[in-house]
């Protein structure tokens, strides 16, 4: 193996980073307010993402910034000033897919490390080493490959160009996420970071002569989700990514909730932990797998990583999976209490569950709670109110509490 892979975790938002930074990440993406292939997250204002920049740094941690929108003619006008002022906050990377954003970035912020978006839809050595001709020092790969063709891309590409790929999240049915759906049914254009997941809606067949009749395109009794992928899991195979040549390994989930960073983020700490030096002897840690089911997912699947005949992509539903509602978030902790703010409603009598940034879990049945002002409580009904409920060890700030639904 060359070396440890990367974990790179994402952050809609700042405090999405911060947890990404706590549980484990080693380097983070994330968009400034222009220019981002996810609209939906508040994203970073120039200042935030200078904070952000100062925040990694210190941390001993990367910084990636995606500028990987498909622009216009009207769009990229403002592009030039816009990398002018990235460069000036210092981010490790910019990820870029539109070759017009490529070679501006090369001008305009030239100090700056090229990250080739999985939005370029590469799948092969030859668009690779062109990425890399053309000044690149990574690309992210496409989602539809398998681990024999990801070996074969390592192989002939060259040694100094770095390899990234998703391993985890949501994935589209869709070529790369290239998709024209969303923009076709509703005028929000996925390319530009706009989606409204036309794929994930519920779908049925009308016929030309009976208008208003609907046609389950059957699957089971809960209707027909057609177009609506499986989650990417990659966990139980993380050795067999590492062998492929793979250098950094991206978590998908910019839109998600920071609850789902940290959990997620703390899993697959744990698992790249136990690559060794050779990935060939790679065991998931039971503690990886048992974590993953408590953050909201859909059904798992490999993805393509092990070929087609493995990558069952379309859902029977498309609900969430969600077992698990997080409670509070610890502030600080003193003389065997935590004093935590408040996340979500809990009763006194249930059992809840911390989850530390190392990843390890501390259930447990607090014997009391006391509000803010050190007043007894039973349950814990107001957003954000602070209170304190004792714990059986020291918690760190950022601790997580949770209980199952």
């Amino acid at each position: 193996m060359r070396h440890r892979p990367e974990l790179l975790a994402p952050a809609g938002d700042m405090e999405r980073l911060r947890f990404a930074l706590l549980y484990g990440a080693d380097a983070v993406y994330l968009a400034g307010d222009r220019f981002g292939m996810r609209g939906a997250p508040k994203n970073f204002s120039m200042e935030e993402l200078d904070t952000a920049a100062k925040l990694c740094h210190a941390a001993g941690k990367r910084m990636y910034i995606t500028v990987n929108t498909m622009p216009t003619n009207e769009e990229i006008d403002a592009l030039p000033g816009y990398l002018a002022a990235l460069r000036e906050i210092g981010p490790d990377a910019l990820i870029v897919a539109d070759l017009g954003v490529l070679s501006l970035a090369k001008k305009y912020a030239p100090e700056l490390e090229l990250h080739v978006s999985t939005q370029a839809g590469i799948v092969n050595w030859a668009a690779a080493a062109a990425a890399y001709e053309l000044g690149a020092k990574r690309v992210v790969l496409a989602r539809e490959l398998t681990l024999e063709e990801i070996t074969g891309i390592r192989e002939k590409a060259p040694a100094g160009l770095e390899i990234e790929a998703f391993v985890h999240g949501a994935m589209c049915m869709s070529v790369s996420g290239r998709c024209l759906l969303s923009n076709y049914m509703t005028g929000r254009d996925g390319n530009r970071g706009q989606c409204a997941q036309p794929c994930r809606w519920k779908y049925a067949l009308v016929e030309e002569k009976r208008p208003g009749e609907y046609f389950e395109i059957g699957e089971n009794e809960e209707g027909s989700y057609i177009l609506s992928a499986e989650d990417l899991c990659a966990a139980p195979f993380l050795g067999r990514v590492a062998a492929a040549g793979v250098d950094s390994f991206k978590l998908e989930g910019r839109a998600k909730s920071f609850y789902y960073v940290a959990s997620v983020t703390a899993a697959y700490r744990r698992a790249i932990d136990a690559i060794g030096e050779d990935p060939a002897d790679y065991l998931c840690p039971p503690e990886t797998l048992a974590e993953l089911e408590k953050s909201s997912h859909r059904r798992y699947s490999p993805g393509f990583y092990l070929g087609r005949e493995f990558a069952v992509q379309n859902v029977t539903d498309d609900r969430y999976q969600r077992g698990w509602q997080i409670v509070a978030v610890v502030e600080r902790y003193g003389a065997a209490a935590a004093v935590c703010t408040q996340r979500g409603k809990f009763e006194l009598g249930e059992t809840i569950e911390a989850l530390l940034p190392d990843g390890s879990v501390l259930p447990f049945a607090p014997a009391w709670l006391r509000d803010a002002d050190g007043q007894e409580i039973s349950s814990t009904p107001h957003a954000m109110m602070e209170f304190t409920l004792p714990v059986p060890r020291p918690l760190p700030a950022g601790s997580i509490l949770r209980r199952k639904k």
